[in-house]
């Protein structure tokens, strides 16, 4: 924002010495206005004021660097007509400029564009170089026109960036002119407003602010006390209004500023403590306040910070699970700052504000794997970040913004099976990262964005069957996470970011078949998340990441012949499936995704004891849940889901004997079986086993040697393909 002083002599040269003094002469107008009659609202509007402005009888009088400060800013001159049908300026403006103690130009694109305003700030620089020219800024940004690409957003005229010599001649140099910025995203009209005062009297801001308001203050207990008939009584309890309203007005100012460091500094201490009660009493408490308010008296910053509280709210419901009170949440804030973007398009944090929420929104879109609606809003959450650098290109919140962005786009292509495209994007998202940690090593979010980084791309690089290159990105994310935890870092987030690396590079060790090495990350993971969950019950996101541990734990303790502890592992899990299903049976990941993982491991358990008719049953409820699901909103996870049941129902009906029910289950699987997406290995592993099932033995061996060149040995791959082969 540009800073309103003092005036000096603006056409003076930089290093001039000479104190700045205006001229002892008369002038016919104490200003001259200039504007784009596009903009002749604002002009009626500033002119008013000007010329009803009264000067503090305290400051009136005074001798100053610009004169004797005067008691009313008046006459202003203003031109009322288009000029555009003339040649030139004409007499009268000229006449005008000549005798203006002051110009002032409301400044805008529409100034910017204006062959008129453009002139008489050209005119007034030639005919009164010793004259003072003050910026009031409406729209657009000063200079914009030195970025390429936001020519169009230029607020002062060409003449206005100019200066002139002593003489009223261009020397080629940039001029800065004196500002104030009256828009609300700047100064706000008021404040701009004693700004212009304050640069043409030659006073302090404060003093006038100060001034005004002792006056202004009187004035009200006058009237209040003039209406009343004087009565003694009567004027003190008009001051005591008067008081009361500013003693309300401070009160809320002081309970606004609360609320900013309860969603502020107290949310950060919070935060890494991983406690959502006291997030929850946060965000309750911030709420409440504001329930207690006229919405529509609201100031923009407080409609601001509402919708921050609303965020946490939703973002604590996201975390407990309750899909539906996030999303409303959510959506409510997106309400207000969605209206706060549009009336400050040029704002970088309002537009920050209303990205965060149009992500939040698009995740849980994600989580429910409604895949259009998440790409949608994840692309406008992108646009809204790229708007943001373009706005302030050296604001490095906004450039990890863009990669935050960058990322969750990767996350919607690598859901839709788009690997390959996916991983380019989380290197890119990687590269920007650790252009940003260079900077400035000790930062924690850089750091906390290094490490999800690394995660995401070793899934990626796992799902691409990049085996050596997924396990070397979660080994460093390890190293990274076990330094800074190491340093005493008490943030619930860096263990569980733990945890979740050693499930992942358990997996990929899994894929290579070594499983003594799969099972020792396991139950470090599993150690740590228990700890996590038993500090955090409601957690929901915790209790997800140890039941995906506990069943990946059970199924390398059956593959190994490890009956019992299996079958341990897999109950534990099961029942942290069944809580979350109770919690909210609309969650596709634990509705379909655990659950099934439960019945299958269930199913295979029983088959090792013989129970062959509970294996079918587990089996069959499996596959009907696969179709409800694939028939609700047939998503690729839920047409893999269903291909997958269907095989395994096959696979158990083949080991009970039972060759049409096999051969229907394996029909079923191959309809349903996603095409045109890339394939992850485990799940070539099981469309191998799929093709050997319904003959296709070419295909099956084409998969094969594939994933025999990827080192791929899942022992579930390899014992299902020994079923096959013995049927």
């Amino acid at each position: 924002m540009l800073k309103l002083a003092p005036v000096p002599d603006q056409n003076h040269h930089a290093d001039s010495s000479e104190p700045a003094r205006a001229p002892r002469i008369e002038h016919r107008y104490y200003a001259f206005l200039s504007y784009s009659h596009k903009d002749e609202e604002t002009a009626d509007w500033l002119h008013s004021q000007l010329e009803k402005f009264r000067v503090p009888a305290a400051l009136a009088g005074r001798l100053t660097a610009n004169g004797v400060v005067p008691k009313r800013l008046t006459p202003i001159f203003r031109d009322r007509h288009e000029l555009a049908a003339a040649d030139d300026l004409g007499a009268e403006i000229r006449s005008a400029l000549a005798s203006s103690q002051y110009l002032i130009v409301l400044c805008s694109p529409h100034a910017a564009r204006s062959r008129w305003t453009n002139a008489e700030i050209d005119a007034f620089k030639k005919i009164r170089p010793e004259g003072c020219v003050l910026a009031a800024i409406i729209a657009g940004e000063p200079f914009a026109s030195d970025i390429p690409g936001h020519e169009g957003e230029e607020c002062f005229p060409p003449a206005l960036r100019q200066r002139y010599d002593r003489r009223g001649r261009l020397t080629g140099k940039r001029s800065e002119p004196l500002a104030a910025d009256l828009r609300e995203s700047g100064d706000g009209r008021r404040m701009g407003f004693l700004k212009l005062v304050a640069g043409m009297l030659g006073v302090g801001l404060d003093e006038l602010v100060q001034r005004e308001t002792t006056r202004r203050q009187r004035r009200l207990a006058w009237l209040a006390a003039a209406s009343l008939g004087g009565m003694a009584v009567t004027s003190s309890l008009a001051v005591w209004a008067v008081q009361a309203r500013d003693e309300a007005r401070d009160q809320r100012r002081e309970a606004e500023g609360l609320v900013g460091f309860m969603l502020g500094d107290l949310r950060e201490k919070l935060e890494p403590i991983g406690r959502l009660d006291a997030l929850d009493a946060v965000g309750s408490r911030a709420l409440a306040y504001f329930e207690k308010q006229d919405k529509s008296e609201l100031s923009d910053d407080a409609l601001a910070q509402r919708s921050r509280a609303l965020t946490l709210m939703g973002e604590i419901a996201n975390t407990r699970g309750d899909l539906d009170g996030a999303l409303r949440r959510y959506r409510e804030a997106m309400a207000s700052t969605e209206e706060l973007a549009r009336r400050y398009p040029d704002n970088p944090q309002r537009l920050f504000d209303h990205a965060q929420n149009v992500f939040w929104v698009g995740d849980i879109a994600r989580q429910r794997r409604q895949m259009p609606e998440a790409e949608r809003a994840i692309r406008e959450y992108k646009r809204l970040a790229d708007r943001m650098v373009a706005l302030e290109p050296g604001n490095a919140k906004w450039r990890l913004e863009v990669k935050y962005a960058d990322t969750s786009l990767a996350v919607i292509l690598m859901q839709r099976r788009k690997f390959s495209e996916a991983s380019k994007l989380f290197e890119q998202s990687l590269q920007i990262v650790e252009s940003l940690l260079a900077t400035d090593p000790n930062n924690r979010d850089y750091s906390r964005s290094l490490t999800e980084t690394l995660a995401w791309l070793g899934d990626a690089q796992f799902n691409e069957g990049r085996f050596d290159d997924s396990l070397a990105q979660r080994e460093r994310e390890m190293r990274l996470l076990a330094n800074i935890i190491g340093k005493g870092a008490d943030d619930v987030e860096y263990r569980r970011q733990m945890t979740v690396a050693q499930g992942a590079a358990a997996a990929v060790y899994s894929a290579r078949g070594q499983t003594t090495a799969a099972l020792d990350l396991l139950k470090d993971g599993l150690a740590t998340g228990e700890n996590l969950m038993r500090s955090e019950p409601g957690n929901t996101d915790w209790a997800t990441v140890v039941a995906d541990q506990h069943f990946s734990r059970a199924e390398l303790l059956l593959a190994t012949a490890r009956y019992s502890e299996a079958a341990s592992s897999a109950r534990a899990g099961c029942d942290i499936a069944n809580r979350l299903v109770e919690r909210d049976s609309r969650q596709f990941r634990w509705r379909v995704e655990l659950r099934n993982l439960c019945l299958g491991l269930r199913a295979r358990l029983a088959l090792t004891q013989g129970a062959t008719a509970e294996a079918k049953a587990l089996a069959g409820s499996a596959a009907d849940t696969a179709r409800r699901e694939f028939k609700r909103n047939g998503s690729i996870d839920a047409a893999q889901e269903l291909a997958d049941a269907e095989l395994f129902r096959g696979l158990v009906a083949l080991r009970a004997g039972e060759l049409k029910v096999a051969q229907s289950a394996f029909a079923a699987a191959s309809l349903a079986w996603p095409k045109n997406v890339d394939e992850a290995p485990d799940v070539m592993g099981r469309k191998a086993i799929l093709m050997l099932a319904v003959d296709r033995v070419q295909d099956a061996k084409r998969i094969a040697g594939r994933l025999d060149a990827l080192g791929y040995r899942h022992p579930f791959y390899l014992w299902d393909r020994r079923l096959i082969h013995s049927s």
